[in-house]
């Protein structure tokens, strides 16, 4: 070989070993799990000794999230190392654009590119193993072994709302809602996945004050993280939503917070995580071991201390991608509502562990949003609502890794139901009698 043309290979080596190291790069980037930046090194907790019996079947897990803060647990989870604790060393994080995305990929499961688990809207693992949102109406079997967090989420309005006065009490905007039904342009209110936790909350807001969400205003899906812009431009008058969109549509000066949604129902039921239920059975330790670390995490999640750095991590641009000053108030408990209130230390702020109750996947709180579904025509009245319960919700395999861990007695629920819940307009929901609830209720389809 010459030396011209040995210096080409070199050359021609060097070019493609850079780009493949480049295209790697960048590919580890769009799988979720971007390289790091300098000063984004997190002190990590140190992993513990496990016993042949208790270690998970595979150290891999590929799970789902949407870059918001009530992802928190999960994202500090993987973060500080609480998965590696526990024995789950390859835990990834895929950070997806909408809960429609998260359900496809949930779909297809990691064998076919999807995932094994996800941070869900606490209805979209029933709806999925119903068949009811799935491709073709295909039943996708799933579990729920925990609830990710309770409270914390809103509904917003836009600033020509302003003058209606509206907050919780939506009846002081109807003559608004009227004039706007007349003139053949209906207001329109946001939320992020038909059948989810921010539609159905929505839709009791505005039908506790009379307005009916499928005939007086139009009621459609935006991403969340789209909200904003589309409050901006006027194509939605509202939205219900999680963190950070309330703040920054304050920040931004287009709308105000009419609720928080602890004002309509306390201690209300969010996020939570699910798995296909293959996936868990084939893998019953790995499952345990996940749900230890993410009930290690949400213990340190709640710790007013830990906040600040929680809200660093997660504002970070490969989750939340916002500015830290858009969620660290509302992490401390403080609601500046966007029209002159503002509330310190709010009995409303999100929690994560609550002693076990915001862990803890509460069968009664899956009821009210299949109630709830009902109620809108969404899924059908005579659903055997029990006997689903029974197959998705996965609390034992929550009790089983409170136990194993060492939780106290008094934060593991001695009951998978809260009883009955009453909510800002006075309504009871009581699960042992969900039809009377259903009757009392003079906004419905059902």
């Amino acid at each position: 070989m010459t030396k011209f043309s040995s210096a080409i290979s070199r050359r021609k080596f060097l070019f493609t070993a850079g780009a493949t190291a480049a295209s790697s790069v960048l590919l580890k980037g769009c799988l979720g799990n971007p390289p790091e930046k300098a000063g984004s090194k997190v002190e990590q907790v140190q992993a513990i000794n496990l016993s042949a019996d208790q270690l998970p079947e595979t150290k891999t897990v590929t799970l789902g999230i949407i870059g918001q803060t009530d992802a928190a647990p999960l994202i500090i989870a993987k973060e500080k190392g609480f998965f590696a604790k526990y024995g789950v060393s390859d835990a990834q994080l895929q950070k997806q654009p909408s809960w429609a995305v998260i359900r496809d990929k949930l779909e297809l499961e990691t064998a076919g590119g999807g995932l094994d688990g996800a941070h869900v809207l606490t209805p979209i693992p029933y709806l999925m193993s119903l068949g009811t949102i799935t491709k073709g109406n295909k039943k996708i079997p799933m579990i729920v072994p925990m609830r990710i967090n309770i409270d914390g989420q809103g509904i917003t309005v836009s600033d020509s709302l302003k003058p209606t006065g509206v907050k919780l009490d939506t009846s002081v905007m109807k003559a608004e809602v009227e004039k706007a039904k007349t003139a053949g342009k209906n207001l329109r209110f946001a939320h992020t996945f038909k059948g989810g936790t921010s539609d159905m909350m929505l839709r009791y807001w505005l039908a506790a004050g009379g307005i009916d969400p499928d005939t007086d205003v139009t009621v459609q899906i935006v991403p969340g993280s789209q909200m904003v812009p589309n409050m901006k431009t006027g194509d939605i008058q509202g939205f219900s939503v999680g963190e950070p969109w309330h703040k920054r549509a304050i920040s931004q000066k287009v709308g105000y917070t009419a609720a928080i949604q602890g004002e309509i129902w306390k201690d209300h039921a969010e996020k939570a995580l699910t798995f296909r239920k293959e996936w868990a059975e084939k893998n019953p330790k790995t499952l345990k071991a996940i749900l230890k670390a993410i009930m290690e995490a949400q213990q340190w999640c709640d710790k007013m201390e830990n906040r600040q750095e929680m809200a660093e991590i997660v504002g970070r641009d490969e989750y939340a991608k916002v500015p830290v000053s858009d969620i660290i108030d509302r992490l401390k408990g403080k609601i500046d509502y966007g029209d002159g209130r503002i509330v310190d230390n709010s009995p409303f702020v999100m929690r994560f562990w609550d002693k076990g109750n915001a862990s803890y996947p509460y069968q009664s709180h899956d009821l009210w949003f299949l109630v709830e579904n009902q109620r809108w025509g969404q899924l059908p009245a005579d659903l055997d609502t029990k006997k689903l319960i029974a197959e998705v919700n996965g609390e034992k395999y929550w009790r089983e890794a409170a136990q194993e861990m060492g939780v106290a007695a008094a934060e593991i629920p001695s009951s998978p139901s809260k009883g009955p819940e009453k909510f800002f307009d006075g309504v009871v929901f009581d699960p042992e009698n969900p039809k009377a609830y259903l009757a009392s209720l003079k906004i419905k389809r059902v």
